[in-house]
């Protein structure tokens, strides 16, 4: 059970939503919804997931290796990518490059750095090369690319297919729509961490010092934003412009994107303020947020979907349950009890 000051993450409402096709995208309360089917979306967030978990019992890896499988499976040959699967695992789409192909760069990037066994990380290699072979117009579809990149030059410095990646992006991630606005897009809209991620850890791997910098006053900059009262008070569903103003509903996955940036600017940085965001990061799900209520469960070990005015939607998916485990493992990780 994950504790309420420092988090110990679960996989038991994981392994629920796990079949033997992938990771099922949607739950009504914490009941599993088949009829849904699967996404490499979630799927490849799984794969991030436990990959960065340092200690993985039998089911947990086998859930890492079927993971691994499906996204590879979702490639093809020309570098696009399935995203939807349906209930019987079956292909419900044709390949494409939208946020899911970079998701799949993220998750095969990572894993080629981090999993656990050989194999592994060399099939995940070679998945990577055939995804690279292309690329995306979607800015977070990049991002989530860049972040699978990152990790897979800081492992194999040599990589010329992750280092062109990199190389190609930076310039797009780190355009700032105006002086007071350093964003690259007019509105925020979901997952903005994973933008300020990339950018800091291609600044980071690629020894730019400018793109690093820009990456860490782009952090500030987002902070200022969804900070309000000592709280997250961050992005929702339809984005957010300049006027700032506080709305919902309230996405999971946004707390989870600002948790990695912060972990990524701690680790880069070594400043205690990087880790300190990750706590309030993870203070969100225990009920430090703008209505002051838990965002997840932890008898199931699954995260609430959204915080609403009134309350949570109780339905415990995917996306919020990766969202939720994954910023415990970044508020263990970064501790500031070990600080």
């Amino acid at each position: 059970m994950i504790g309420q000051i420092t988090p110990q993450p679960t996989f038991a409402h994981l392994k629920r939503l796990t079949t033997e096709f992938g990771l099922q995208e949607h739950a009504l309360f914490d009941e599993p919804r088949p009829e849904h089917g699967y996404c490499v979306d979630d799927v490849a967030r799984g794969l991030v997931l436990l990959c960065r978990e340092p200690e993985l019992q039998p089911v947990e890896l086998a859930m890492l290796e079927l993971y691994l499988d499906f996204t590879l499976r979702a490639v093809s040959e020309d570098g696009g990518c399935h995203n939807r699967m349906d209930s019987e695992g079956n292909w419900a789409d044709q390949p494409g490059r939208g946020d899911w192909w970079g998701r799949a760069m993220w998750g095969l990037g990572f894993a080629a750095a981090h999993a656990p066994l050989a194999g592994q990380r060399a099939r995940a290699v070679e998945g990577f090369h055939m995804l690279a072979r292309t690329t995306s117009p979607d800015l977070k579809a990049l991002s989530f690319a860049s972040l699978g990149a990152g990790e897979l030059l800081l492992a194999y410095p040599d990589d010329s297919d992750a280092r062109r990646v990199l190389e190609r992006v930076r310039k797009r991630l780190t355009h700032s729509v105006s002086k007071n606005w350093i964003w690259p897009e007019k509105r925020l809209s979901y997952s903005n961490g994973s933008v300020v991620e990339a950018v800091i850890l291609i600044g980071w791997v690629l020894g730019d010092a400018p793109t690093l910098a820009h990456g860490i006053s782009m952090l500030e900059f987002l902070l200022e934003i969804e900070t309000s009262s000592g709280h997250f008070s961050v992005t929702p569903v339809d984005g957010r412009g300049d006027d700032g103003e506080m709305s919902f509903d309230q996405q999971p996955i946004e707390i989870a994107a600002i948790a990695d940036a912060c972990a990524r600017a701690f680790q880069v940085t070594g400043e205690r303020r990087w880790a300190e965001q990750v706590q309030l990061a993870w203070s969100w799900f225990l009920g430090n947020n703008d209505i002051g209520v838990p965002m997840f469960d932890p008898e199931t070990g699954g995260g609430y979907d959204g915080l609403h005015d009134r309350g949570p939607n109780l339905n415990q998916g995917a996306e919020s349950t990766i969202s939720m485990l994954s910023t415990a493992q970044q508020a263990l990780k970064t501790s500031l009890s070990d600080l």
